[in-house]
C-alpha cells in the first residue's frame, strides 16, 4: 500500500508520502520537485528526456520547460553535493537529465499496526467475480459495497468502509497483514457467479489472529433473490462476531436490478475526473427513469450536482437548488438511510439551516455510527462552526474508519489542521498525490504562506488555480458556513498572503 523510499548519500526519499529526510530530519521540498526526484532516482544512471520529467511533475499538463529548469535547480541547491564532488543530478545537453548518485532501493516503510477498537471489527475484503463475463464486475462490486453498507449500520460492531476495503482488489495479501493495515479482527471475503439468471456466492468469515474460519456458507439462488441474500449473509456474520443471530435494521431495496447496477458504476466515478462526473450523472439519470422511487439513486445525483458546482468555483443558484431538492427526495424515500441524511444535511449547511443540519447529521451517524463518509462531511462543517477539536476528532475518526480514503477526505483534513493552526501538519498532510487533483490543495497554499514559504505558496496557489480558474477569497468567504467570524479571517487572511485572487 506504500510507494518506493530510496536512500542516496544521508538522504531517504519516501515517494509514497512525498518526503525528504537528511539524516533522519524532514527536509522542505516542492511538490514538483520530490515528483521529479522521485523520477530520477527511480532510474538511477539513467537518461531521463525533458518529456519525460514534465510527464513526471505535471501530468497531463502543459507546461512550460522553463518550469523544469527552475525545479531541477532548486532540487541541486537542496540537495548539495554528493560527498565525492560533483552533482547528484546531471544534465544532458539536448536530452534531459541523470541522477548521478548511487541508490539504494530501500524496503516501503512498514504501517504500523492500528489497535484493535474496543468491539468486534471487520473488513468486507472485494468479492471476486468468478463469472465468465468480465461485465459482471460491478455486479460483484455492488455485492460487496451493500454487504459493507448492511454490517456498518449495526452500532455494535466497527466496520471499515468502502474505500479501504477496494484498496485491495485484486492483491493477493496475507490476512494477517491486512488485518494490522486496516486495524480489525476479522475478515469477510468470497467470490460470486451471475449467469444464467441465478447467482451463486461463496462466503467466509476468517479470525486473522488464529487463522480459523469462523463461518462460511454457500448460497444458489434466483438473481431476483440478492438482496435477500445479502439480509441473510449479514445477518450471519452479526450472528458469529456478537453471538445473537439478529437482523440488521432493514434497508429500502432498488425494484430493478439494472437501476441498480447503474448506481453501483456512478458511486465508483464520483471522486475522480469532471468527465467521469458528467459520466456519473447520465448512470443515475437513468437509474432514476428506470425506478423512480430509488432514494440512493437520488442522493448520489444530489452529490453529482453538488459536486459539479463546488469544483467549478462558481456556483449556481439553479444547482444549488436541484442538489438539495434531489437529497430531500432522497431523504423522504427512505428515511432510515444514513447517506440520504448526511448528504442533505451538509447542503442544508451550506443554505445557513444550521438547526436542522446538525439534526441531519446527528441522525445519520445515530443510523450508521461506522459511515466514515458522514463522520468526514461533519468535520467540514463542524471545523467551519468555530469547534475546531471537535472537527479534528470527527475527520481522525473518519480516517480510522476509512484508513485509505477517497482523496476528497483530505480536504477536511486540511482545513482543521489549518483552522487549529497546526500548518507544518497541514503540509505533510496535503502533499500527499491524493490531493494533487482535489481544490484541498488551497489550504496546502495557506498553510505554507503561514509558515512563511511565500514564493512556494504562491506556486501552489497557481496550481491550483488551474483546475479551479474562478476561484476567488471573497466567494469562497461568502459561500463557506462560517459561524466563527475570526476563523474566517484567518482563512482569507492565508488565501491572500498566498496570492490567490481577491
Amino acid at each position: 500500500m506504500q510507494g518506493s523510499r530510496f536512500a542516496f548519500g544521508p538522504f531517504v526519499l519516501d515517494s509514497g508520502t512525498g518526503t525528504l529526510l537528511e539524516n533522519g530530519i524532514p527536509v522542505s521540498a516542492s511538490y514538483r520537485g520530490l515528483k521529479l526526484l522521485a523520477a530520477l532516482v527511480g532510474r538511477p544512471g539513467g537518461v531521463l528526456s525533458k518529456a519525460a520529467l514534465l510527464e513526471a511533475a505535471w501530468p497531463g499538463m502543459a507546461v512550460e520547460e522553463g518550469n523544469l529548469t527552475v525545479q531541477i535547480a532548486q532540487l541541486r541547491k537542496l540537495l548539495g553535493e554528493p560527498a565525492n564532488g560533483g552533482d547528484w543530478i546531471v544534465t544532458v545537453p539536448r536530452v534531459g537529465y541523470r541522477f548521478a548518485g548511487v541508490v539504494e532501493q530501500l524496503g516501503s516503510a512498514r504501517r504500523e499496526p492500528l489497535p484493535l477498537p474496543s468491539k468486534p471489527s471487520i473488513v468486507v475484503l472485494p468479492f471476486v467475480n468468478v463469472s465468465n463475463d468480465p461485465g459482471q464486475e460491478s455486479f460483484a462490486d455492488g455485492l460487496t459495497e451493500d454487504l459493507i453498507t448492511d454490517l456498518s449500520r449495526t452500532a455494535e460492531l466497527f466496520v471499515i468502509a468502502r474505500n479501504s476495503a477496494f484498496a485491495y482488489k485484486g492483491k493477493a495479501r496475507e490476512v494477517r497483514e491486512i488485518a494490522e493495515e486496516l486495524g480489525v479482527r476479522y475478515l469477510l471475503e468470497g467470490s460470486v457467479r451471475h449467469a444464467a439468471g441465478r447467482v451463486r456466492i461463496n462466503a467466509q468469515l476468517v479470525d486473522s489472529l488464529t487463522g480459523d474460519h469462523l463461518w462460511a456458507e454457500r448460497f444458489d439462488r434466483e438473481l431476483g433473490d440478492i438482496f435477500a441474500v445479502q439480509d441473510e449473509v449479514a445477518a450471519r456474520i452479526v450472528q458469529a462476531l456478537l453471538g445473537r443471530l439478529r437482523t440488521p435494521p432493514p434497508r429500502q431495496r432498488p425494484k430493478s436490478l439494472d437501476a441498480y447496477e447503474l448506481c453501483v458504476r456512478a458511486r465508483r466515478l464520483m471522486d475522480d475526473t469532471p468527465q467521469a462526473a458528467q459520466e456519473a450523472h447520465l448512470l443515475l439519470t437513468r437509474a432514476i427513469s428506470l425506478d423512480p422511487d430509488y432514494a440512493e439513486a437520488y442522493r448520489w445525483l444530489a452529490l453529482n450536482h453538488w459536486m459539479g458546482w463546488v469544483h467549478s468555483g462558481g456556483p449556481s443558484e439553479a444547482s444549488r437548488g436541484t442538489a438539495l431538492d434531489l437529497a430531500r427526495k432522497a431523504v423522504a424515500l427512505d428515511q432510515d438511510d444514513a447517506g440520504c441524511r448526511w448528504t442533505l444535511a451538509y447542503l442544508l449547511a451550506y443554505e445557513r439551516d444550521f438547526a436542522t443540519a446538525d439534526a441531519e447529521f446527528a441522525r445519520a451517524i445515530e443510523l450508521d455510527p461506522n459511515e466514515a463518509d458522514a463522520w468526514a462531511a461533519l468535520s467540514d462543517i463542524t471545523v467551519l462552526a468555530g469547534r475546531v477539536e471537535e472537527g479534528l476528532e470527527q475527520i481522525r475518526k473518519a480516517f480510522r474508519l476509512n484508513p485509505f480514503p477517497a482523496s476528497w477526505y483530505y480536504l477536511p483534513l486540511g482545513q482543521a489542521l489549518y483552522a487549529a493552526g497546526e500548518y507544518q501538519a497541514a503540509v505533510e498532510a496535503l502533499r500527499r498525490d491524493e490531493t494533487h487533483r482535489t481544490s484541498s490543495r488551497r489550504f496546502l497554499a495557506a498553510s505554507l504562506a503561514q509558515l512563511g514559504h511565500l514564493e512556494e505558496a504562491r506556486a501552489e496557489a497557481e496550481l491550483f488555480l488551474v483546475g479551479n480558474p474562478d476561484f476567488s477569497v471573497r466567494h469562497w468567504a461568502t459561500m463557506e458556513p462560517f459561524r466563527d467570524d475570526m476563523l474566517r479571517e484567518r482563512f482569507v487572511d492565508g488565501f491572500r498572503k498566498a496570492g490567490l485572487p481577491e
